[in-house]
């Protein structure tokens, strides 16, 4: 199983537009989202389940996790949940391939639960990086009005 990593923007002297944990037990589609999000210029941080997933939001503190809902040790769902209860918790996008209860079932279980988007599998990288943009943006203008 692949450990944890942390993925640098590709171009050290462009600023990161902003810090996304990618949770999802397919190691091909999570390298591939890994290399679009840090092409894009997101700081990134992989996870292989949920669990390992929920330990990486306390120490890489993201503004978006991008999470699959059907993995071993601790489904999408569980860390939606939990991840939603912390403090200031990050945006999340829930994706989903189809599953025994069909992938619609999951994805509109995610978004009653917390997901602040979903997105059906299969999905071209623009989608899910257009989404990615769409909430960090406006997570961030929300904190700046909260603070002043």
């Amino acid at each position: 199983m692949p450990a944890l990593r942390l993925v640098q923007p590709e171009t050290a002297s462009r600023a990161s537009v902003g810090r996304v944990l990618l949770i999802d037990d397919d190691a091909a589609l999570l390298g591939l989202m890994a290399h679009a999000f840090g092409a894009a210029g997101y700081t990134v941080h992989t996870a292989e389940n949920g669990r390992k997933g929920l330990l990486a939001v306390d120490t890489f503190k993201p503004d978006l996790v991008v999470t699959d809902i059907v993995m071993p040790e601790m489904e999408g769902i569980g860390a939606i949940l939990q991840i939603k209860r912390k403090p200031k918790p990050p945006k999340i996008i829930a994706i989903s391939g189809a599953g025994p209860g069909g992938r619609r079932d999951y994805l509109s279980w995610a978004k009653h639960l917390g997901a602040d988007e979903v997105l059906a599998k299969p999905f071209r990288m623009s989608q899910i990086l257009t989404l990615a943009g769409r909430l960090i943006d406006n997570h961030s203008n929300h904190l700046m009005k909260r603070g002043s």
